[in-house]
């Protein structure tokens, strides 16, 4: 099967599923397997969804009603959601939510459209748009990190963006980007997943201020396929890194990895030693393997899902407990 047989096909696959706005031109690394080029291009091209769309015009009939949150405009501490499947999320929804999963007022998601929206799960619906998507690590982590904000709990564990004495309730906001099915060498700079994730992340901070507290990242599955992609994942990962760091303007920002829990190849292993051996200061590495993964062996249960966020918060509140606040 040719490769622009495939292309043909993510194309189409890709028109039936969601309106494309604009065209999308991208030099794609050539795949090694006509089918992983195929997926790759069908993500990229999900990945359209996050350029604003023209004035008035609603691509996203699912979210077209929710309202703007009346916290859009305050000062608020974010966090950019990167990487694959398992951070847009796979968890089945049970009935009923389980709390970490129900709508805070001071949690917010910034939507596709670049609306600050109640968060709510699935907070990728409108980003990771070729995949249906589920509970992941977001929303536990985002409780935690409020609740350890109140007056009520220890001693301050996580700074607040607006500073000064008088006590004002944090807003936690939240920056989806996370595309499923994706590899490392797609989220380079240059590149559309990193140059959204970029564009948005500043569009966050602008719109009502704040500061960026960390990035979460959990990614890999998918560069454990190849070995060659398996044995650069290392540099590729603190080259994305100190990218993001650069163009945000933040060279001691925070990132949390998540180290891989499964994988699609059989080059796991190599895949993890380079998540912990990234040689970069406040890069922070988050073991996830062991935990419960759902029928396919590949993407966490709902169940790991709480576990994961609950890890991730604390993580960072740990770190941010520690550092140094001139940094």
């Amino acid at each position: 099967m040719s490769r622009s047989t495939n292309t043909a096909r993510a194309l189409k696959y890709t028109r039936e599923k969601v309106p494309i706005p604009c065209v999308l031109t991208v030099a794609m690394k050539p795949a090694r397997r006509p089918l992983l080029g195929a997926l790759a291009l069908a993500a990229l091209l999900s990945f359209v969804l996050l350029i604003p769309p023209p004035s008035g015009l609603l691509l996203f009939h699912s979210h077209r009603q929710t309202p703007t949150s009346p916290y859009a405009h305050r000062p608020k501490l974010l966090f950019l959601l990167a990487g694959q499947s398992n951070m847009a999320g796979r968890g089945a929804p049970p009935a009923p939510l389980p709390p970490p999963y129900l709508p805070h007022p001071r949690l917010l998601r910034l939507a596709a459209d670049r609306r600050w929206v109640a968060a709510s799960p699935p907070l990728h619906a409108d980003i990771d748009t070729h995949k249906t998507c589920g509970l992941g690590p977001a929303m536990p982590f985002a409780h935690r990190v409020l609740l350890s904000s109140s007056p009520d709990s220890a001693p301050s564990s996580v700074s607040d963006p607006r500073g000064g004495g008088d006590f004002e309730p944090m807003v936690l906001g939240l920056v989806p980007c996370a595309v499923g099915g994706t590899r490392i060498w797609m989220w380079a700079r240059g590149q559309p997943l990193y140059e959204a994730a970029v564009a948005r992340t500043r569009a966050a901070v602008a719109d009502g201020g704040g500061e960026l507290g960390a990035v979460l990242w959990f990614q890999g599955e998918s560069d454990t396929i190849e070995v060659d992609d398996a044995r650069s994942y290392g540099g590729k990962m603190e080259r994305l890194v100190a990218d993001f760091r650069a163009d945000l303007g933040l060279p001691n920002l925070p990132v949390i990895q998540v180290g891989l829990a499964s994988g699609e190849g059989n080059y796991t292993e190599i895949v993890r030693e380079a998540q912990k051996n990234v040689n970069l200061h406040n890069v922070i590495y988050v073991d996830a393997m062991g935990l419960p993964l759902s029928d396919d062996q590949l993407h966490l249960s709902t169940e790991a899902q709480l576990q994961l966020g609950e890890m991730l918060a604390q993580a960072y509140l740990e770190f941010n407990s520690s550092r140094d606040p001139k940094l």
